[in-house]
Order: C-alpha cells, then sequence, then structure tokens
C-alpha cells in the first residue's frame, strides 16, 4: 500500500465524518430552523432535508467508500451553493462571529480531489470492483 492511498483514505474518511457530523446536527438541532434559515435566503425549504440527508446519508457513503465520486459531487455542489447563497458576503473568514467559506473552500476542494482521484483506494468500492474483476 503506498502513502498516496493511505492519504487518499484519510481524506475520505474525514470528508464523510464531517459531513455526516453536520447532517446529525441539522436533525438534531432541528431541522425546522434549518428550514426556516433556508427559506430566509431565498432557498425552498425542502431543500434542508435534501441537504441533511444527504450530508447523512452521503458521509456514511463516504466513510465506506461507496459511491465515493457520486457523492463527492452532490458534496462538492453543497458547498458551491453554501458558499454562493450564504457565505460570500461574510467574507472568507467570516465577521462578528460568524463563520466564513474558508471551511466550505477546504471541503469543496476535498471533494473535487475525490471527484478526479483516478482510482479510489481502500474503500468497498474497490473491495466490490476488484472482486468482479476476479470473476
Amino acid at each position: 500500500m503506498k502513502k498516496n492511498q493511505i492519504g487518499q483514505a484519510i481524506l475520505r474518511v474525514m470528508l464523510g465524518f464531517i459531513f455526516f457530523i453536520h447532517g446529525v446536527d441539522k436533525f438534531r438541532g432541528g431541522i425546522n430552523y434549518i428550514v426556516e434559515y433556508f427559506e430566509s435566503l431565498g432557498i425552498p425549504g425542502f431543500m434542508a432535508y435534501v441537504v441533511a440527508i444527504i450530508e447523512l446519508v452521503g458521509g456514511i457513503a463516504l466513510i465506506l467508500g461507496i459511491g465515493t465520486r457520486i457523492v463527492a459531487i452532490l458534496t462538492a455542489l453543497i458547498m458551491v451553493g453554501a458558499i454562493f447563497t450564504a457565505k460570500l458576503s461574510l467574507g472568507l473568514l467570516g465577521v462578528e462571529g460568524m463563520a466564513g467559506y474558508e471551511l466550505d473552500l477546504a471541503l469543496l476542494a476535498m471533494s473535487i480531489y475525490l471527484i478526479l482521484a483516478r482510482k479510489i483506494y481502500i474503500s468497498l468500492d474497490a473491495l466490490m470492483f476488484k472482486k468482479q474483476e476476479n470473476n
């Protein structure tokens, strides 16, 4: 196993963990507050559920390495949406105790890396596809 394969796996698992925790937090903290926040930004309220489910289920999928590229596309879209609808006006580092978009940029970059990676290593996908190739 090469160092870059281990690094990729760590990046994928951490990205998944962060999204999973954010999804859990949206439901635990009261999804209705997130619906109201989305609506205050001009985003349909039902999108709060879509985003929370993608974060929760997609986070688990990333941790396990299932459908990594598809989930990474979805998380990248979420980050682009978050930056341009909620965070851009706050600046990179934020203002008055409100977070800026630096974390969103880092998560976007991680997602893009996984989208562009030639092969996803140390994942259930790699294990399943390896078995299929051997048959």
